[in-house]
């Protein structure tokens, strides 16, 4: 398994538009092949920033399958009027987990 981390960053005057809109997209990333877990994490030191981290069996799930498909067309008609500058997007695979 690998972790996209997503770091987006909005108008914190849209928040509650753009949490709604990510809300609405979960259905869409549960339905997408290879893809095992959402969620949505809002920075406390700026307000503007979120996290969005999404499990994915391999990163071709993601970057193959997910990115030329009509889920990824929707997940960015919904949340991408919200973005400010592009979301800064990277992979991760789990080391250890010490507890």
């Amino acid at each position: 398994m690998i972790q996209e981390i997503a770091q987006i960053k909005i108008d914190p005057a849209r928040a509650a538009d753009f949490e709604a809109a990510v809300a609405n997209s979960a259905p869409v990333f549960k339905a997408a092949k290879g893809c095992r877990g959402m969620k949505l994490e809002k920075v406390i030191e700026d307000p503007a920033c979120y996290r969005l981290l999404v499990t994915w069996e391999t990163v071709e799930d993601h970057m193959v399958h997910f990115r030329d498909s009509d889920g990824f067309r929707t997940w960015r008609a919904n949340a991408g009027p919200f973005f400010v500058d592009p979301p800064v997007v990277v992979h991760s695979v789990l080391v250890e987990n010490y507890f």
